[in-house]
């Protein structure tokens, strides 16, 4: 029977994952394909560099070592400028992406999330990969947002429609 703290963990990865997507999303109908492949500073990542390295990163983690897949993962090749993939294709990679992603992440049970396995040269049980996979997503949104703002000079308007000023409330008794 599943926990109620890893039912808890899948509900907050799979939040955030569809969080960031979405600002993904939102953020990249502001540039241009000619933006996307657009360095910020000599040795950094192109936007276009970040999609195909979120998209790499978790399907690693996640689809190749939670889901049991083949791991075909070509690190290198995701910080290479190729002005030949669109905007368009890259967010639709993303997509799917976690879209699979989240589907293991429902779709697995406890004994794969405490199992113990190599990713990357590191040893992570299935929670750690998740976390890994989610916080690294989580970092690399907050990069290409502030690319973006930075290229378009404009608010993302990330949480229009939301008072982000309310306070937290007190349940202690």
């Amino acid at each position: 029977m599943e926990t109620e703290v890893l039912k808890e963990f899948k509900k907050h990865s799979i939040f955030r994952l569809k969080e960031g997507l979405r600002m993904v999303q939102k953020a990249m109908e502001l540039v241009s394909d000619d933006q996307l492949w657009k360095l910020p500073v000599e040795g950094g990542m192109t936007l276009g560099n970040q999609l195909l390295h979120c998209s790499g990163n978790m399907r690693q983690y996640i689809i190749a070592s939670l889901g049991k897949q083949a791991d075909s993962r070509k690190r290198d090749e995701e910080f290479k400028i190729n002005q030949q993939l669109k905007k368009k294709a890259l967010i639709v990679q993303l997509n799917n992406t976690v879209e699979s992603s989240i589907q293991i992440i429902e779709n697995t049970g406890i004994e794969e999330y405490l199992k113990i396995r190599k990713v990357q040269g590191f040893s992570f049980s299935g929670l750690g990969a998740v976390l890994h996979a989610v916080e690294h997503f989580s970092y690399h949104v907050g990069q290409l947002a502030f690319w973006v703002k930075f290229l378009t000079h404009q608010d993302l308007g990330f949480y229009e429609g939301i008072d982000l000023t309310e306070n937290n409330e007190n349940n202690a008794n």
